[in-house]
């Protein structure tokens, strides 16, 4: 199998400020299938991110704390752009630290070349893992936030029109209906209008 049949021709962002690493390494893993793009700066690094989309990051753990911005947490919680950690820590300690930070693996320097590959293909595949398991949570949630505002407007109705349950649940379907949206936006739009947008 070639590596782009492996691979898709992952976009992976490199950030390391060993130029001379980063380069071996780059080149390591685009003979390997992938498509590198490096930044040895965590100010490099946010610009790449806010004009490209990424399917894995390599972060250098020692990058200067002055430079790094708290990359790992930035990584993790605004771009959900799953991460290894590279370190040149052996110690328990450090790899605590990576998992506590979000890393999907981690590589002691020096690197062996060779095993970086397969590495990737691991933290890709727990990757997609991970953004589809957060896709279902999202879909949960804002099911349950759209019951929560149709059952808060429904009392509204309930209120406002001295009606039963279920009498001003169907007068919410009817309104929604007649003006072509959804139940739960009708119901979003009634709760901040505190009922100035009910129609009777």
């Amino acid at each position: 199998m070639s590596p782009d049949t492996t691979t898709h021709r992952a976009r992976i962002l490199l950030i390391e400020d060993d130029q001379q690493f980063a380069a071996a390494l780059s080149l390591s893993l685009q003979a390997a299938g992938y498509e590198v793009m490096t930044a040895s700066r965590a100010e490099d690094a946010l610009a790449l991110l806010g004009q490209l989309n990424f399917q894995l990051a390599i972060l250098d753990e020692k990058l200067p704390c002055s430079a790094r911005l708290e990359l790992a947490p930035l990584l993790r919680e605004q771009y959900r752009l799953p991460f290894i950690m590279l370190t040149s820590c052996r110690g328990e300690s450090c790899v605590e630290r990576a998992i506590i930070e979000g890393a999907l693996a981690y590589a002691v320097k020096p690197v062996d070349a060779q095993q970086v590959p397969p590495m990737i293909a691991t933290a890709l595949a727990r990757g997609s893992d991970i953004e589809a398991l957060r896709g279902t949570r999202d879909q949960l949630q804002n099911a349950l936030n759209q019951e929560r505002d149709i059952s808060v407007a429904t009392g509204m109705v309930m209120v406002l029109l001295d009606l039963e349950q279920p009498e001003a649940f169907e007068f919410l379907r009817r309104q929604a209906r007649s003006s072509r949206r959804k139940l739960g936006e009708l119901a979003r739009e009634l709760i901040a209008s505190r009922g100035v947008a009910l129609k009777t």
